[in-house]
């Protein structure tokens, strides 16, 4: 056994929880609120993904069919606001509340009231975000970019949106500044920073790079604000002021926001991988190194989003260089879960079949990101359905697979309760299928032109338009096949009851980490006693 646990701790009266709403409104417990955040990020995915049903429903066949494009643009911006702060970044803050704790061997959050306060902060900020749309003139249009001058044109819904936005920082702050003291210190006696879990390496650093890079965005959109009410002119030429100065701001914040949504996803596909493999994760200081230098690569590549904006040579070559430069860290990580891989007693789980579905899709979005890297190739590709193809093969295909993955994983740990695997299986091959029907063709439309946000298009895209609409149907179905037949069952306890070590095969090779060696599911409190890691634990972590 790599911990020995002071059971004594987990006598019967720690365990009892409150009950009924006070349970959750007042909830304090790392477990509880990482429940609730992965509940909102799930709503909010839903939310999210009918208005992109809206879209893809408009652009079955061209003309306009079913909304106008004003609504076209208010439900493509959005989508993006919503899937971006709503969904992944809140589902991840969730992964870490649950798991982070438990394999540090920490009793719980560092503050656990700031951790409730910073889930509630949410809840006003997503009513405020969706009822935009039932605000005089609709909800914001502007692209999820915002980008200046649209957004000095818009109505009341985009001062609702900024202080959403303003609200979700916030939350987003504090939850960072929780995970960093946590992990800093409140790890088990005996856990130095290199026998951390992976994933709680990559949320160190992503907590790290939403406190510097969170204030940024509130900056550009404050200066928004006061351009819009105020008199300013940070951005209205009319005043003297610049647009391309916002892209600038919005873009320093925006490159290292595309990382904190994926850098979560690397730590819990260096979770599954080894586990599933019976190996040790191949490499994993590199990892660690690598993980840190993504990080700090982030910031000084974000104008490669902005070649068309009259950039000057020189400034195109450092950004194409940089963005290349990205690249290596990145292929280090995929590099060492496929020597993971390589040899190892593998099975194939759902949880697997993610994580390997995962590395397969997610590394598609690498090399279709490498090629608007390079400045004269993007030139002809920017704005259009190429790049629609390529971020959302990194995000839906990084983030929501990889979300996927951690949930199959650690939901017996969670629920006691094992999830049906002919479901999670068909979840996975209807979920795989879907996505790459529906963005696939979008790179073909992006090479032939087909600008990114319009409403309507010529004859000659209509038919790779109709079959990523009919994609994009069949993979909304999927997601919600997955909440009813998967998550429902497990959240009321129906299945086979899940064992301590549900990943681990008859020689006990498989999952590792100190979140293994609690009970199925682990008690309302645990580690109050910090458990005391044994020579043997430090190499099973590590």
């Amino acid at each position: 056994m790599s911990a020995v646990l002071d059971h004594h701790a987990h006598d019967d009266h720690h365990d009892s929880a409150p009950t009924g709403w006070r349970r959750w409104v007042y909830a304090t417990n790392h477990k509880d609120i990482g429940t609730l955040y992965l509940l909102f990020s799930f709503t909010m995915l839903m939310v999210g993904g009918v208005l992109a049903l809206g879209i893809r429903a408009e652009l079955f066949q061209p003309g306009l069919q079913i909304v106008n494009p004003e609504l076209f643009n208010q439900l493509t911006t959005m989508h993006g606001l919503i899937m971006v702060f709503g969904a992944i970044m809140p589902g991840f803050v969730g992964f870490a509340n649950w798991m982070i704790p438990l394999q540090i061997g920490a009793p719980d959050m560092a503050f656990a009231r700031m951790n409730n306060f910073s889930f509630w902060l949410l809840i006003p900020a997503a009513l405020m975000l969706a009822g935009s749309f039932f605000m005089p003139g609709g909800a914001p249009a502007a692209g999820w970019t915002l980008y200046a001058p649209l957004t000095l044109q818009m109505g009341p819904s985009m001062d609702a949106g900024i202080f959403a936005l303003h609200i979700m920082g916030a939350s987003s702050i504090m939850g960072s500044i929780n995970i960093i003291v946590t992990i800093l210190n409140m790890r088990a006696p005996g856990m130095t920073l290199l026998k951390m879990p992976m994933f709680c390496w990559t949320w160190l650093i992503t907590a790290y790079l939403l406190i510097a890079v969170m204030p940024v965005l509130a900056g550009a959109i404050t200066m928004t604000l006061t351009d819009r009410h105020f008199g300013t002119s940070f951005f209205n030429p009319a005043g003297g002021g610049d647009p391309v100065m916002f892209q600038h701001i919005f873009w320093f914040f925006g490159h290292p926001e595309v990382y904190i949504m994926i850098l979560p996803a690397f730590g819990i596909i260096s979770q599954v991988i080894p586990a599933f493999s019976r190996k040790k994760l191949f490499g994993y200081v590199s990892m660690v190194y690598a993980t840190s230098s993504i990080a700090i690569l982030s910031f000084i590549v974000w104008a490669h989003h902005m070649y068309t904006t009259g950039m000057p040579v020189t400034g195109q070559l450092f950004f194409m260089y940089a963005t290349m430069l990205i690249a290596v860290p990145t292929a280090v990580k995929i590099f060492n879960w496929i020597a993971t891989m390589w040899q190892g007693s593998m099975t194939f789980e759902t949880p697997m079949l993610f994580a390997v579905g995962f590395i397969f899709v997610f590394t598609i979005g690498g090399f279709t990101g490498l090629i608007p890297a390079m400045a004269p190739i993007d030139i002809q590709l920017q704005d259009t359905y190429y790049i629609v193809a390529h971020f959302h093969y990194v995000l839906v295909a990084g983030s929501l697979f990889a979300m996927f993955s951690g949930y199959y994983y650690w939901a017996p740990k969670w629920t006691g309760v094992m999830y049906n695997e002919t479901r999670g299986k068909i979840h996975f091959w209807w979920t795989m299928i879907a996505f790459n029907v529906t963005f696939f063709p979008m790179h073909f439309l992006g090479l032939a032109g087909m600008p990114r946000r319009y409403a309507d298009y010529p004859m000659q895209f209509a038919d790779f338009n109709a079959v990523a609409s009919v994609g994009g149907f069949f993979f909304g179905f999927a997601q919600v096949y997955f909440f009813l037949f998967i998550v429902l069952p497990t959240m009321r306890g129906q299945g086979k009851k899940a064992p301590q070590r549900p990943w681990n095969d008859a020689d006990g090779a498989g999952a590792e980490g100190l979140e293994w060696e609690l009970p199925s599911p682990p008690p309302f409190h645990t580690f109050e006693t910090p458990p005391k890691l044994n020579a043997a634990a430090n190499k099973i972590i590590a």
